[in-house]
């Protein structure tokens, strides 16, 4: 079964204090295996499972600075086994 995209975002502008809340909640998520993000607009569930890339980098450019992280994770398709009869042949 293949997913289709989705995708998610959100712009705002908030305090340190609530951006620290955001990134709580997203740590939490990942240590129970499940990101739910949502606003008025959109929503979108995630399931990270595994092993995922992280990708930190943080730029000063004049008067802007900036930090982005971004996590990445393959979803591995769960599709019963089937029971297979093995067959080994010796010259």
């Amino acid at each position: 079964m293949r997913h289709g995209k989705s995708s998610f975002r959100h712009d705002s502008i908030q305090d340190s204090q609530t951006i620290r809340g955001i990134l709580k909640s997203i740590t939490n998520g990942l240590a129970e295996g499940t990101l739910k993000f949502s606003d008025d607009d959109d929503q979108i569930v995630m399931h990270p499972q595994g092993l995922l890339n992280l990708k930190l980098t943080a730029t000063q450019e004049d008067d802007r600075q900036r930090v982005n992280i971004r996590l990445t994770w393959q979803v591995e398709e769960q599709q019963p086994k089937k029971k297979k009869v093995l067959s080994v042949a010796a010259k």
